[in-house]
């Protein structure tokens, strides 16, 4: 591999562009910490969708969360251009679509991206920034190939991803009262974005109903769309009285200072699973189609340069269980039975609670 000499002068004015879902936002912060790390004086933003900026609330390596509309109009375009054109000395972009692409190459006159492969469509924008590194989106997970970035400008790694921070502690224990005291319980996140990612609700209830017994009370979590809210409800009405539903009702910084206290947090392929590997508990995470080398949560404590997990097959590395379904074309890395993001998945249709439940019982403290 190529070897980079340290930028000099120190850049004043950095910019990393990351235009994807929440999780996939999560995982540039440590990017964002290295960076941070190696030009402490500089003024370092970070630029994604509206709907992603709450999971860098508090996050304090960053000056500046620049927010976009996920679908701009011509006047969003407009606004956006004169706050980046020339303002920055360096811009990272950390996907390969032509967005990212365009703005990096309006802000800054240095610019590292991740590019396609050679012979693929976009293989060209290689040539319109001064270093680059090719995606790979088989053999190496999300954390390292931000990081890679790094060895264009010879900075030093640091794999520790940040959670969404709140300060209004207080506010959130009065709102909810098994905060305060000694109260143990776990927290569910049953609901994905997609549908190709979704285990069973009668799985959810049956691995709710045993963490009841198990001597835990039960947080389900969730986001604010109405579809999310009616699906966690209808779990919630099939678990004992005394079940919490916090789904839209908690921001994402108050989720993950609620998810820090559980005994234990089980979600799917989500951005809510990732969030609450970060805040180093206990996580079981629930995988079908997904290639877990890409894309599985990253572990709390793993600073290796080294893919945390395999590509099949139930796993535990750190506080991470990685439980996957079970097909031999698993992971498929493609939506579904169907190929498209409603589909259903059969190896997630028929992974059994008896398998989630086997995990429980080996991570959960004996003296709960």
């Amino acid at each position: 591999m190529k070897s980079y000499q340290p930028l000099e002068p120190n850049p004043a004015k950095i910019l990393v562009i990351a235009l994807r879902h929440l999780g996939d936002v999560l995982l540039t912060t440590p990017l964002l910490r290295s960076l941070r790390q190696a030009y402490p004086e500089a003024q370092l933003d970070i630029l994604v969708y509206g709907n992603t900026a709450p999971i860098l609330e508090g996050n304090p390596d960053i000056n500046n969360i620049i927010i976009t509309p996920n679908r701009p109009k011509l006047s969003d375009y407009c606004h956006l251009l004169r706050r980046l054109f020339r303002r920055y000395d360096l811009a990272l972009a950390t996907q390969i679509g032509d967005r990212p692409f365009l703005y990096a190459l309006l802000a800054a006159p240095l610019r590292l991206a991740v590019v396609p492969t050679q012979n693929t469509k976009g293989w060209w924008k290689r040539f319109f920034v001064q270093r680059w590194i090719e995606f790979d989106d088989d053999n190496t997970h999300t954390v390292l190939q931000h990081l890679k970035l790094l060895d264009l400008i010879n900075v030093s790694r640091n794999f520790s991803l940040i959670p969404p921070r709140t300060d209004d502690i207080r506010q959130l224990k009065e709102q909810f009262p098994f905060l305060s005291g000694n109260m143990a319980y776990a927290v569910l996140h049953p609901y994905p974005r997609w549908t190709y990612k979704r285990w069973t609700t009668e799985g959810w209830i049956e691995i709710g109903r045993y963490l009841k017994k198990s001597g835990l009370k039960l947080v389900l979590s969730g986001g604010p769309a109405q579809e999310e809210i009616d699906y966690v409800a209808n779990i919630q009405d099939n678990l004992p009285a005394d079940t919490i539903n916090l789904a839209g009702h908690v921001s994402l910084a108050q989720l993950a200072n609620i998810i820090a206290q559980a005994k234990l947090f089980i979600g799917p392929d989500t951005g809510i699973t990732h969030l609450a590997a970060a805040t180093g508990i206990p996580v079981i995470a629930i995988y079908g189609p997904t290639n877990p080398v890409k894309w599985a949560p990253w572990p709390s404590g793993f600073h290796k340069n080294i893919n945390p997990f395999n590509k099949t097959g139930c796993q535990q590395v750190n506080n991470i269980s990685l439980i996957q379904g079970k097909a031999d074309c698993v992971p498929c890395h493609l939506e579904g039975c169907d190929r498209h993001q409603q589909s259903r998945s059969q190896c997630l249709e028929t992974l059994s609670s008896d398998q989630i439940i086997k995990v429980i019982a080996q991570v959960l403290p004996t003296n709960l």
